[in-house]
């Protein structure tokens, strides 16, 4: 169905229908792309959506009627900028494609990261605006290239997710603040050295 006058549009459904959206969609002769990642776990390859709550589809809204797509169980529109439908470029759907095969293939090659880290190891941050922080390793997530770090702030834990390819190990002498040797013994009285 798609030709130079179709536009694609990015549809929100609710949790867990952007398959049966897209199966309605589809027998009513749209043309709709819902990107899938594959993960391995426990031996199982599990395939899932790539945006959760989201797919996309090619049409002409103005020689659609609403009513074509509007009522189909699952879906809650079409999203828009302001009050219009907004349209995605054809290029930016042909990435996602390019980059979904990308790591699918990875997936299925087994390149699956095994970070090497074991819960309460001490770890740098490699990439990103945390660059440089240590943090401790708490362990992996869902999808398994993601992996869960504490990071220490203002003497506040706070759980960040991050690829485990940004992570390194430290040693565990470079790992610890070094202290400062104590001034006072309490209430104010100094230490002389």
């Amino acid at each position: 169905m798609t030709n130079n006058t179709h536009q694609w549009y990015a549809l929100h459904t609710k949790p867990k229908a952007e398959y049966k959206v897209a199966a309605a969609l589809e027998q009513s002769g749209f043309e709709i792309f819902l990107p899938e990642i594959t993960t391995q776990e426990n031996n199982q390859t599990i395939t899932a959506p790539f945006f959760p709550g989201y797919l996309f589809m090619a049409a002409n809204l103005d020689e659609v009627p609403a009513s074509t797509w509007r009522w189909i169980p699952g879906l809650c529109h079409i999203v828009t900028s302001g009050s219009q439908p907004a349209h995605l470029p054809a290029d930016v759907i042909w990435l996602i494609k390019t980059r979904l095969q990308e790591l699918n293939g990875q997936a299925s090659a087994g390149a699956q990261a095994d970070p090497g880290f074991q819960p309460g190891d001490t770890v740098r941050i490699t990439q990103g605006p945390l660059r440089d922080m240590v943090a401790v390793f708490e362990g992996p997530t869902r999808p398994s290239r993601r992996v869960h770090v504490l990071l220490q702030v203002l003497d506040y834990h706070r759980r960040v997710q991050l690829q485990a390819t940004d992570l390194e190990i430290v040693a565990e002498a470079a790992a610890k603040p070094q202290k400062r040797p104590r001034r006072t013994r309490g209430r104010g009285r100094r230490i002389r050295h």
